[in-house]
């Protein structure tokens, strides 16, 4: 707790660009958990490293990550938004918590097995241990809540896990999170293959929307969106790319999918898909020109990065000082 709020933690990934379903999915929502509890979001920039990335462009993506966390909404007087690298409390905690993680736990980790799998030529021991560093991400705050996808509630596991045995051995060091259950983002799926997440990763560009996509390629790819031989806008199972579309067409206008049923009965597909790109052009829209003028805003933005990384520094040290002591390191002689 600080100040009477619970704590929640969250990140994102400095590579690659931001999606549509991003944005949607997550950092849209992001921005109305402010009020109630105190907010810790990360551009997780010391995870990235575990593919080899060009030094210049993880810099330029960590600030313009950095930036549309702002430009979207957040507030930086209000959530503590900072580079994971800048605080080094993050990596000093995970060595100590590998030494309280088990190799057999690693082992489990599907995401492991799956990142090694697309980068055979660099199966690291930062890509193994991935985990014990989320999980010291999260454990520094105190975090009393994370946000998590299906795809890393295992991760949010083991960091319970890793947490709960350290507290054994030790007494009630750290808060055992727990995953945040809040209003569902919308999944956003892929526009070539919606059997499976918009990823800013798809080699295939036209399945997915990015954040600073210009309205010209963004009504383009929806044009180009997969749907099926039906010819009915209708929400269900059997029609994935027209569900796909109408959610996107929902979480864009606020419309339920009955009522996007309704105002398309009886029309065709290619209006239909125009119409969506019409409504995510409007949706992002003002968050690109906020980007925009914020990036010209250099000395804001380094007074952001500077004040909420002694923020977040502040708070970090303060669990890595307890977790030293508890583990048996000499004091500090100030």
């Amino acid at each position: 707790m600080i100040d009477g709020k619970k704590v929640l933690f969250s990140g994102m990934q400095s590579t690659g660009n931001l999606t549509l379903g991003n944005y949607l999915g997550a950092l849209k929502n992001w921005v109305s958990l402010s009020d109630e509890y105190e907010c810790f979001y990360s551009v997780v920039d010391l995870h990235s490293i575990t593919v080899r990335q060009d030094p210049a462009e993880l810099r330029k993506r960590a600030r313009a990550l950095l930036t549309l966390y702002i430009a979207a909404g957040l507030d930086p007087e209000k959530n503590c938004i900072y580079y994971q690298s800048h605080v080094s409390a993050h990596a000093e905690l995970s060595w100590i918590l590998n030494c309280f993680t088990y190799m057999g736990e690693l082992n489990r980790m599907t995401q492991f097995k799956d990142k090694a799998a697309k980068h055979a030529d660099n199966i690291n021991a930062g890509l193994f241990t991935y985990p014990v560093l989320m999980a010291a991400d999260i454990l520094l705050y105190q975090a009393d809540v994370v946000p998590v996808g299906k795809d890393q509630l295992q991760h949010l596991e083991i960091t319970r896990d890793i947490a709960q045995r350290f507290n054994g051995i030790y007494g009630d060091v750290f808060t055992v999170p727990e995953p945040y259950i809040g209003k569902a983002g919308a999944k956003i799926m892929s526009l070539q293959d919606p059997s499976k997440k918009m990823s800013k990763s798809d080699e295939n560009t036209n399945a997915s929307i990015y954040l600073m996509d210009d309205p010209d390629t963004i009504i383009r790819k929806f044009k180009r969106a997969v749907t099926d031989s039906e010819g009915q806008i209708v929400y269900r199972e059997e029609q994935p790319g027209i569900r796909n579309l109408i959610d996107i067409y929902s979480a864009c206008t606020g419309k339920t999918p009955e009522q996007v049923e309704a105002e398309f009965a009886g029309k065709g597909y290619g209006e239909f898909k125009m119409a969506v790109g019409e409504a995510v052009v409007d949706v992002l829209k003002p968050l690109q020109d906020r980007f925009h003028d914020l990036s010209q805003n250099k000395d804001y933005i380094d007074s952001v990065i500077k004040n909420n990384a002694e923020k977040a520094s502040y708070y970090a040290n303060k669990t890595l000082r307890k977790v030293q002591k508890k583990v048996g390191f000499p004091e500090k002689v100030r």
